[in-house]
Parts: C-alpha cells; structure tokens; sequence
C-alpha cells in the first residue's frame, strides 16, 4: 500500500504553501527552520536511525459506526471495540464528536455521558435481583478498617481541600434515588386510594 501523508504514517506532508509564502503571511513562521536554532537538530540529521520510521497498518474492520474527531480525515486504524456506545450516554458521546477536541463543549459532553453511564448501569442494577450495594461497593468500610482518618491527618496531601465533599458527593446520588423512590411509592398509593 502507498504511503499516505496522514497522522498515522510515517511521510511527512508536503506544504500547502511554500516557506516563503507562510513567512510573508504570517510573523515569525518559519524561525527554527536554520538548523542552529533548533536544540533537537543533531538527532535530525540524515543516517540517524530513530525507530519511527513505518507504513500505514493495515485498518481494522468497523462493525458499527465509530465515534471520529472532525481533526481527523479518518478513524485511526485501530480503535477500541469493548464499550460500544449505547443508550442515552452513547446518544451525547457521539454528540460529542460534532465538537472539536479544542472546545470546551466536547470535553463537558464526554465526561456528561459518563455520569450519565454511571447513572443507567445503576439504574439497570436496581433492576435485577443484585442491585449495586454502596456500602461495600464505594469502599466506606474500609476508612474504618484501614486508618482512613490517621491517612488523611497530618500527610500533607494534596487532596485534603475537597475531601469534605467527597462522602456528599458518593452518597447524594443514593439519597436522593431513595426519596424519589419513596416518593414514588406515595404517589402510587394516593393514585390507588384516589380510585377507590
């Protein structure tokens, strides 16, 4: 296969406008092009074998239609297949990928739809005869069993500004399905009594 002029090969495009052309237009292009103001040059030089050099790898097969950056032409030629998208966190990742990388957009739609994921698997736990048990699961018990406080008091941590947050945030999620479960059981109750 020719090599094509892409991220993902080893030949290196051509210019879409010469050195002279990108110099007039733009003010200061082009200022480590003299090879003694570039520190990296001696490792440039020809016969320098750096192990980068490779050819396009052969593409794996897409079996459904995969998330791309709108940086790139294509999707890279191998990617991962263990998680794909689904539901209404699959439904905002692709959303996602309408956005550049460089937007803060598309990093905020990505870590949404994790919480959102994280929210249906819960969801979808409550549903079978397992349901996810925040206890045992979160790891609480072991700040008791393994001096969590003395880990935390005089350690100089980074992280000791937010761990008062910390159980709010792990545990908010538990409470408040719990009243609105109980909520809707309140409201299923009135519905029944109302029909008598």
């Amino acid at each position: 296969m020719a090599a094509i002029p892409t991220p993902y090969t080893s030949a290196k495009p051509a210019l879409k406008e010469s050195a002279e052309d990108l110099r007039a237009r733009i003010p200061g292009w082009g200022a480590d092009l003299d090879p003694a103001d570039r520190p990296s040059y001696p490792r440039e030089q020809p016969g320098i074998e750096t192990g980068a050099h490779w050819d396009f790898p052969e593409r794996q097969p897409e079996k459904w239609p995969r998330e791309r950056s709108v940086e790139h032409a294509f999707l890279t030629p191998v990617f991962g297949t263990s998680t794909p998208p689904k539901g209404a966190s699959g439904a905002i990742r692709k959303y996602a990928y309408k956005y550049s990388e460089g937007r803060a957009a598309h990093w905020l739609l990505l870590v949404a739809a994790d919480r959102v994921d994280a929210t249906e698997h819960h969801v979808k736990s409550l549903a079978t005869l397992h349901p996810d048990n925040p206890i045992t699961e979160t790891g609480v018990l072991s700040e008791f069993r393994r001096g969590g406080l003395s880990s935390r008091l005089g350690q100089k941590r980074a992280d000791t500004n937010h761990q008062w947050i910390d159980p709010i945030i792990v545990a908010a999620p538990w409470v408040l399905a719990g009243l609105g479960g109980v909520a809707a059981i309140r409201a299923l109750k009135r519905a029944a009594v109302g029909r008598k």
